[in-house]
């Protein structure tokens, strides 16, 4: 899927993670797995496949916390969905600095009170997120379940959470 500006989503939303802070960056391919590794431009991102993309977005998440687990660096990652195109690096770049504990972090950002994307997820919550997200739920019940530890990050002022697999409320 092309954004207005011509360049793909997946392309749009590496640059976001890049810009924003993110040293190392995993994408996990769905139903456009060959697509995208045909045509687009992701630089040094790792592609990581989801042969079972059609279960929901658990599984995405599990694909991609598996992938980073072997890398001994990253103490956290930022979870950023490919089509929320109004989600810039400046929200990225304000998550990763609220994210102080490391792999202790759960930051979420919110859109008028309401959690949204980019999503901190600190290394120690991995195995409790992968376990909890299962369909479309994503992280989303792992968070509930531990909402004492999530730190929230306005960033209305900043970006626009607007999904476009998500009709707008009538």
């Amino acid at each position: 899927m092309r954004h207005e500006d011509g360049r793909l989503l997946v392309e749009r939303a590496v640059a976001t993670l890049r810009d924003g802070g993110c040293a190392r960056i995993v994408v996990v391919l769905g139903a456009e797995s060959a697509r995208v590794r045909a045509e687009a431009q992701l630089g040094d991102a790792r592609l990581v496949d989801n042969p079972t993309w059609k279960s929901g977005m658990g599984s995405s998440l599990r694909a991609g916390l598996a992938a980073m687990a072997d890398d001994d660096v990253a103490d956290a990652v930022a979870v950023l969905l490919v089509d929320t195109p109004g989600i810039g690096p400046d929200a990225v770049a304000r998550l990763l600095a609220a994210a102080e504990g490391g792999p202790k972090s759960l930051v979420t950002a919110t859109y008028q009170g309401k959690r949204g994307h980019p999503v901190i997820l600190g290394r120690d919550h991995w195995a409790g997120v992968a376990t909890l997200a299962t369909a479309d739920v994503g992280a989303r019940a792992y968070l509930v379940a531990h909402s004492d530890l999530v730190r929230t990050v306005p960033c209305e002022d900043i970006a626009d959470d607007t999904d476009l697999d998500v009709p707008p409320e009538q």
